[in-house]
């Protein structure tokens, strides 16, 4: 796919990606221009029409009531852009604020909020001309959809804000100067349709399930290694376990970890060994990473709705019909971010136990703290403080958001999702995770070596390997924050799930693509 038709074609998380990295085109076509024109011929016959509809001839919120004279409404576009841009903070990512983009004009070409067409193309030319506007990481609780960030988003259209051009950061008004572009005349109805919505948390949620997605398949392999140098047994891996617990996530864990242990020397030197059984971080990796991938795959299937929905209000129908109803609410979103943010706790949970096993000097042929020169070296001792910190964080954060709600709006808005900070909290976990997969990936690559002469199977092998290539065994203490630092750069630069991707063996289940595609 060279081009996405906004409005028409099926949006994906993947798709999104790539319009936002430059990879695919995001266009308008006739059909959707059609619709487009539709729905704004539709508003203009209202607005010359006797008829009281919200937001397009009245207040908004508690204003609702209030009535708005024809020759008023469009500066009352104006005036909501101006009044709901109160947001603070840091801005947010380059990559999410271009995604909000993306996302409100795939459901704005829909043509059921009465936009303009020449409003739509100049948010198309803020997306193709990286012209990406600044907004504050605080202040939407997610209901009436994101207003503040949303607000914020879009004053570049009128001449106010920020923007992030040609690697600066300046005004509106610089940028104008620079590409010799003015301010656009918004329509009736244009700046609610624009602030209503749910695209600063569904952006959040397309960030999510692609970095979580990521951890998750690291977390795999990095298990996976560490059960050969802690010598787990691959019996907790058996088909016929999970067939009469048929989880799909626990079936594609266990399903992962057999091919990645496949041929392995290490597993056959001690089939016959006297331990009954592993600890529950080598043992359950099933259940408990598996688990994490239902949480994941229920975030993406429930945000591929999302991502393909009208959410602002009111919705126009037709110039007759039009619904002021709840599209906007964040709720459907804000529940499963707090369910895959939970999820992402909890592989570092697990992950920070496997890195506590590999230091106990207690499984045969591992020393203690991974240093055969402790005292004079503390080994390994440490980086385990900095994950033990990192999985104690985000417990802290893992209280879900969506539990809260606050009224706004004079009441109006008495029951609001909170879903903004569900998807904030869930990035900041997943950033953590990332992290405490690094540290895992140095233990288990540093026990890893203990093992030889013995090898592991070839997709492991690969593995170890690549990441020699990169950090080396540690005789003695050094500064492995640098090495965290390196092995982190590893996993966010997805580099072993390539790896294993190209030497996985055939697959073997029909749910697998599932979890490997988005």
């Amino acid at each position: 796919m060279n081009q996405f038709r906004y409005g028409i074609d099926q949006l994906t998380t993947g798709i999104a990606l790539q319009i936002a990295n430059g990879k695919i085109k995001g266009v308008l076509s006739e059909a959707s221009i059609e619709q487009v024109k539709k729905s704004t011929q539709a508003v203009e016959e209202i607005v010359s029409g006797s008829e009281t509809v919200y937001g397009i001839n009245t207040g908004f919120g508690p204003l609702c009531t209030t009535k708005i004279s024809a020759k008023d409404t469009k500066e009352l576009q104006y005036n909501i852009l101006k009044s709901h841009s109160v947001g603070v903070g840091k801005p947010i990512d380059e990559t999410i604020a271009k995604l909000m983009l993306i996302l409100k004009v795939h459901s704005l070409a829909q043509g059921f909020s009465g936009i303009q067409l020449s409003t739509l193309e100049r948010i198309i030319w803020h997306i193709d001309n990286n012209a990406t506007p600044i907004v504050p990481e605080q202040g939407s609780v997610g209901a009436s959809g994101d207003l503040a960030p949303l607000a914020h988003l879009f004053l570049p259209l009128i001449g106010l804000g920020e923007v992030f051009f040609e690697g600066e950061r300046i005004t509106t008004e610089q940028l104008f100067q620079k590409t010799n572009l003015g301010p656009i005349a918004l329509g009736p109805k244009e700046g609610l349709a624009l602030i209503n919505g749910t695209q600063f948390i569904a952006a959040h949620a397309v960030m999510v399930v692609d970095k979580l997605h990521n951890c998750l398949s690291h977390a795999d392999i990095i298990g996976a290694m560490m059960i050969e140098a802690l010598m787990g047994s691959a019996k907790p891996f058996s088909p016929k376990l999970h067939e009469i617990r048929p989880f799909k996530g626990n079936q594609h864990v266990a399903l992962r970890v057999r091919n990645l242990l496949q041929g392995s020397e290490i597993l056959n030197s001690h089939l016959n060994c006297e331990r009954v059984q592993d600890p529950y971080s080598l043992r359950c990796i099933p259940q408990v990473h598996g688990t994490s991938r239902n949480a994941w795959l229920h975030l993406k299937e429930l945000l591929e709705i999302e991502l393909n929905s009208v959410t602002d209000n009111p919705i126009i129908l037709s110039a007759e019909e039009t619904i002021s109803g709840g599209n906007f609410h964040g709720q459907p979103m804000a529940l499963p971010l707090d369910y895959a943010a939970l999820a992402a706790a909890e592989i570092g949970n697990i992950s920070d136990r496997r890195i506590y096993l590999s230091l106990e000097g207690k499984v045969e042929g591992l020393p203690q703290l991974l240093m055969n020169n402790t005292g004079i070296n503390s080994g390994f001792m440490l980086p385990q403080y900095t994950s033990a910190a990192l999985v104690s964080e985000n417990k802290s954060l893992c209280f879900p958001a969506s539990a809260d709600s606050i009224p706004t709006s004079l009441g109006q808005e008495d029951h609001v999702s909170m879903g903004s900070i569900s998807g904030r909290k869930a990035l900041q976990i997943i950033g953590n995770l990332e992290n405490i997969l690094a540290i895992e990936l140095l233990c288990a690559a540093q026990a890893f070596d203990f093992r030889r002469p013995l090898k592991s199977g070839p997709i492991l092998e690969a593995c170890h390997a690549y990441i020699r290539t990169k950090i080396d065994h540690a005789d003695v203490d050094r500064v492995f924050a640098d090495d965290i630092q390196k092995a982190h750069k590893i996993i966010v630069e997805r580099k072993l799930s390539s790896i294993t991707m190209s030497e996985m063996s055939q697959i073997e289940s029909s749910f697998e693509a599932e979890f490997e595609q988005y």
